[in-house]
C-alpha cells in the first residue's frame, strides 16, 4: 500500500491538521499509551523513578530506505519499534517506554497512518511497554518515523560491545543473509535470548547483527586482535541461497554483507566448555540454532588458511558510496 494519495485531499493527514491527527493517534494506539502525564499530551512525558540502570536507544524507518509499499504499514510500524528492542537484546536489556518522531509530507494516507500506528501498538503490548510521547513535523518530501526506546537490564548486568579477548570463540544465533526477501520486518527480536546470554559469566561481550555480520563483528573485537571465521560454519539462510541463486554473487557474501538479521552474535571465554554452553542453549531455546563461527586471533599472527578474508566485505555502512548487497539502502 502506498502512503500517499496525490489526489483524494480528504483521505490525507493534510485534512486533518496537527492536532487532530494527534488525536487520532491516541486513539490508534489505545492502551499502549498511558494518560498524560506519563503518556502523550505534555511537554514531556513522566516515567517512575528507577533504582536500576537505564539504557536509551534510537533508530528510525524511512519511508524507500527501510520499508517500501510492500511492505504492510502495520509491519513497516512493528518493524520501528523491533529495531530498537534489537538493540537491547543486544545488551541484555528489556523495554520500558519510548517516544515517536514522525515526519510527514501532507499527502500522506490517515488510513495507511492508522495501520503503522496499530501495528506498532500491537507490537508494544506484545513487550508490555508504553508509547509515552513524541512529535510530529512536516517535511514535503520524506516520510519517516524515529523511535526512542528506554530499557533496563534484565538480570545483574548488561553487556556492551567491549570485553572479549584474544581466543574468544565467535558465536551467532539463527541464520544469516537473504533478508531482503522479507525478514527485515518480519523478524523477532531475541529479547528472551539476549537476557539469558546476559546472565552466562562466559560471555564476554555482544550486538546485534543490524549492517552484516562482516561490519558488526568489528567493534566486539579486543585490542590487537580480528576476527578469523571458518566459513562452512557460518549459518547462511535459506533466502541467502535464493539471492544468489538470482544474481550470482556467492552465499556466503549475503550472509556476511546484507544486513538486517536481527540476530545476536557475541564472544564466549575461549576456555568456557562449549559442549555444556551448547546444551544450556539448546534446552533454554531449542528452535532457535546457535552456530560457533570463529574466534579472535592476535593481528600478530597469520590468519588460517581457511579463514575468511573480511577485508573484502564492508556490510552496510551508511553513507558510503557504494554498497548494493544492502537493504537499508533499497528495501
Amino acid at each position: 500500500m502506498s502512503p500517499f494519495d496525490e489526489n483524494n485531499f480528504n483521505a490525507t493527514v493534510a485534512a486533518l491538521g496537527e492536532e487532530r491527527l494527534i488525536a487520532a493517534i491516541r486513539r490508534w494506539l489505545g492502551d499502549a499509551t498511558p494518560p498524560p502525564p506519563a503518556g502523550i499530551g505534555d511537554d514531556c512525558a513522566v516515567l517512575p523513578a528507577s533504582p536500576r540502570a537505564q539504557v536509551v536507544t534510537v533508530d528510525p524507518v524511512i519511508h524507500g530506505r527501510h520499508f517500501d509499499d510492500s511492505v504492510p504499514p502495520r509491519a513497516a510500524g512493528a518493524k520501528l519499534l523491533k529495531r530498537n528492542l534489537s538493540d537491547l537484546a543486544a545488551m541484555g536489556a528489556t523495554p520500558r517506554a519510548a517516544v515517536v518522531a514522525l515526519t510527514l509530507p501532507p499527502r500522506t494516507r490517515t488510513r495507511w497512518l492508522e495501520r503503522f500506528y496499530r501495528g506498532l501498538a500491537a507490537c508494544a503490548r506484545a513487550h508490555r511497554l508504553h508509547i509515552v510521547g513524541g512529535d510530529i513535523a512536516q517535511d514535503d518530501h520524506t516520510l519517516a518515523a524515529s523511535l526512542t526506546l528506554i530499557g533496563q537490564p534484565a538480570g545483574a548486568r548488561l553487556l556492551t560491545r567491549a570485553g572479549a579477548r584474544p581466543g574468544d570463540w565467535i558465536y551467532v544465533t539463527g541464520t544469516l543473509g537473504g533478508s531482503l526477501s522479507g525478514k527485515h520486518w518480519r523478524f523477532t527480536p531475541r529479547l528472551a535470548e539476549g537476557a539469558w546470554l546476559a546472565a552466562q559469566p562466559e560471555v564476554r561481550c555482544m550486538t546485534d547483527i543490524s549492517d552484516g555480520i562482516a561490519k558488526d563483528l568489528r567493534p566486539l573485537a579486543p585490542p590487537g586482535a580480528r576476527p578469523a571465521l571458518d566459513a562452512p560454519a557460518v549459518p547462511v539462510s535459506a533466502a541467502a541461497r535464493r539471492a544468489a541463486a538470482r544474481d550470482g554473487r556467492p552465499p556466503l557474501d549475503h550472509a556476511l554483507d546484507d544486513g538486517e538479521d536481527y540476530e545476536l552474535a557475541f564472544a564466549l571465554a575461549r576456555r568456557a566448555d562449549r559442549a555444556a554452553f551448547a546444551r544450556r542453549w539448546k534446552k533454554r531455546f531449542p528452535g532457535l540454532p546457535l552456530a560457533c563461527i570463529g574466534c579472535f586471533v592476535s593481528t600478530q599472527k597469520k590468519l588460517p588458511a581457511s579463514a575468511i578474508d573480511l577485508t573484502l566485505h564492508h556490510g552496510y555502512e551508511h553513507l558510503r558510496a557504494a554498497n548494493p548487497a544492502s537493504h537499508d539502502r533499497r528495501p
